[in-house]
């Protein structure tokens, strides 16, 4: 059995800041976790090889995460896996794990770094539906407080969540949904909106150019969870004279690393 096809290579390293009391044994067991949880499933040689330890040592911690349910093993191939007990201590994150609060760092971060206002977003019925809001203190700014619906089409929340949706989704959004024209920019084919989509794709963040209201424009990028879905979409919106073209890609890119933050605090593989 090779190794090296079923594993990318041993876990980065936890590397404690100066001045933190750090247990090396218990560090070293929860990196045994780290790396059956990337590996998936190994026998203690595999482990060993792997992790370059005394296999004695390493049955002993496997041993003891054995006993309190943290990892099992198969009788039949000796293969070692995470037990249903770190499942539950996963859980317990992903319950206390909720978007808007998860969100707010970066939001605040957002709005700091380019005096624009940062929204939160999610799909709902073909609709984006605002859920957060950090507002600019710029007297000309958006604003969609908390429950505000808007067209997927013709935002940039909604667009930034339509590039992360399958073909088959994407074939029942067109399906059922109107592509309402709000100004002379508004995408409004089926054509056209797919291109666009294709370029949110490639960068890593939508642009709503003037295409819902006149005069503003948003950025926004896609937020993911644990198991790679696409739960909500942050965003910058700003009046066009303050929020030109030629900001666009620095601005996209603080979101798409906004989004990518929020992303990582879900447990997204970012």
């Amino acid at each position: 059995m090779e190794i090296g096809n079923r594993n990318r290579g041993r876990p980065k390293k936890f590397t404690p800041s100066e001045g933190q009391n750090i247990i090396q044994a218990v560090d070293r067991a929860i990196e045994v976790l780290d790396v059956l949880a990337e590996g998936g499933s190994m026998t203690l040689s595999e482990l060993a090889s792997l992790m370059d330890q005394s296999p004695a040592t390493l049955y002993r911690v496997l041993s003891t995460f054995q006993a309190r349910g943290m990892v099992e093993q198969d009788q039949l191939t000796q293969e070692w896996t995470i037990g249903v007990s770190a499942f539950r201590i996963g859980a317990k994150f992903l319950r206390r794990s909720n978007v808007t609060t998860r969100a707010l760092p970066a939001m605040r971060h957002l709005v700091e770094a380019t005096g624009e206002t940062s929204n939160l977003g999610i799909s709902k019925a073909g609709m984006v539906v605002f859920i957060s809001q950090i507002e600019t203190h710029e007297s000309i700014r958006a604003f969609f407080p908390p429950g505000t619906q808007g067209p997927m089409h013709a935002s940039g929340i909604g667009k930034a969540l339509l590039s992360t949706f399958s073909d088959q989704q994407l074939v029942r959004f067109f399906k059922v949904s109107q592509l309402e024209n709000f100004t002379p920019k508004t995408i409004c084919t089926a054509d056209d909106l797919m291109k666009d989509i294709a370029m949110i794709k490639s960068r890593g963040y939508s642009f709503d150019d003037e295409e819902k209201a006149p005069g503003m424009r948003c950025i926004a990028a896609p937020i993911f969870d644990f198991q790679g879905q696409a739960v909500a979409g942050i965003s910058i919106s700003g009046p066009s004279h303050r929020v030109t073209p030629d900001l666009v890609g620095k601005i996209g890119a603080l979101v798409k690393a906004a989004g990518d933050e929020v992303s990582r605090s879900l447990g997204a593989d970012i």
